[in-house]
């Protein structure tokens, strides 16, 4: 299957430039490039429909290129701007592509050049401005750059468009030359603000090399609210776990819009286009156990899969465990509800209670010793607790009375002893 059919099918494409002999390019193993720009020391949840693409790209054998912006993030991207860019120092940039580069490594595998990291720093710093004029400006022409709608958005605007960055496009246009004579890149890819800036690539290119380029550009993600996407009323969110901790990663997919479920799955996941296919039949608290692998596999992908588990047990002990069926997109690795039956087959007895119960303090330890099994009666009960022997999560119980609350969920669970040899596991599952 063609990289560019896998890309469509899950939504990632606004435009494409010269799709059949892009299709061609694209059948044989090749190298693309997205730029990204390094004023700020995380990539954010807005950027990720780019990253998500070169991803997309390296699983199917093709070479991704991250272009970190180290020379034009001197300068500032106009597009989409209606204000100018605060300028940044080479230590601010040297520092923030640090970032980035560690970010990028949970979605690319840079060993043995499988993907790149490049600055175009590297050869933008050492143009030689006359030189740049007489072989690359005279290329560009002054009243087809203005059109450009991510100059014309400056030029309307009460700030208006600085000579500064109106250079911005012929820098990034050189960007693309140098990479498809230094690496055989012939694609750019970005954002559908970028869209003036690729073409501005793909005729440099014709121009000083006689060969064909290509771009493609993806939409600007909204929610179906429309709000852009990654933003909350807390700000960002960011890639960066210190900055948005892993947690409260997951609990921004777990919070997604019924409506966006579907579309942010094959944006947002690796899970095959036929299991997410299937979320769209999906009514009323189903779908919210698609979100929930939703936010499992957004955040195992970031992350790692230890921060996604510690993540989901976390929400568990405080929401309880969502009934997962084996079913429903079954390539997610998510702990499921066929799990609770490894426990009985390894010999420890189990029962479930419900979350609302231990959110409103409803439960004892004689109350919840006597419905486990593990004792008869209340009175056992009590006089097991009385005795000593009552354990729960290997922490004797000292008082009849005490309510049974979240902190004494454990992974989604709590463990119950009587004795020394007999358990039962209470699970903890939502309403």
């Amino acid at each position: 299957m063609n990289i560019l059919d896998t890309l469509k099918e899950r939504g990632f494409i606004e435009a494409v430039t010269h799709e059949e002999e892009l299709r061609d390019y694209l059948n044989n193993k090749s190298t693309c490039y997205i730029g990204f720009d390094p004023t700020a020391s995380s990539l954010h949840v807005g950027g990720l429909v780019c990253i998500m693409a070169l991803a997309h790209m390296q699983l199917m054998g093709h070479r991704p290129i991250a272009l970190v912006g180290g020379g034009t993030g001197l300068i500032g991207d106009p597009s989409g701007k209606t204000e100018m860019r605060k300028v940044i120092t080479q230590e601010q940039i040297d520092e923030n592509k640090e970032g980035i580069k560690k970010q990028l490594s949970k979605f690319l595998n840079f060993a043995d050049g499988k993907a790149l990291l490049l600055d175009n720093a590297d050869w933008l710093t050492s143009l030689h401005y006359i030189p740049f004029l007489r072989d690359i400006g005279r290329h560009f022409s002054v009243n087809r750059m203005i059109k450009a709608e991510s100059y014309k958005m400056r030029i309307d605007s009460e700030e208006g468009l600085s000579f500064i960055e109106f250079n911005y496009m012929l820098l990034q246009a050189y960007d693309f030359m140098e990479l498809s004579q230094r690496y055989d890149c012939m694609l750019q890819m970005g954002g559908s603000d970028q869209w003036g800036n690729i073409v501005a690539g793909i005729d440099l290119v014709r121009r000083t090399q006689q060969k064909s380029a290509f771009g493609i550009t993806f939409p600007l993600i909204t929610t179906s609210s429309g709000i852009k996407m990654g933003k909350t009323h807390k700000g960002a969110v960011w890639l960066d776990p210190e900055r948005t901790s892993p947690y409260e990663y997951y609990q921004f997919w777990i919070n997604t819009d019924d409506a966006d479920v579907m579309r942010f799955l094959l944006l947002f996941t690796f899970l095959p286009m036929e299991e997410i296919s299937k979320v769209d039949q999906l009514e009323g608290s189903e779908i919210n156990t698609a979100k929930v692998i939703l936010a499992f596999e957004a955040t195992t992908i970031a992350h790692g899969r230890e921060a996604a588990l510690d993540s989901f047990e976390a929400t568990v002990s405080m929401f309880g465990r969502p009934n997962i069926a084996n079913t429903l997109m079954p390539s997610s690795t998510i702990p499921r509800k066929c799990e609770l039956d490894e426990l009985e087959s390894n010999g420890v007895p189990f029962s479930e209670c419900n979350i609302n119960s231990i959110q409103n303090e409803e439960l004892t330890p004689v109350e919840l010793f006597t419905m486990s099994g593990l004792v008869q009666s209340k009175s056992e009960a009590k006089r097991l607790i009385s005795q000593g022997g009552a354990y729960i999560n290997g922490k004797r119980v000292d008082s009849f009375e005490q309510k049974i609350t979240s902190i004494n969920i454990s992974n989604g669970s709590i463990l119950l002893r009587a004795g020394k040899k007999k358990f039962h596991k209470i699970i903890i599952v939502s309403a």
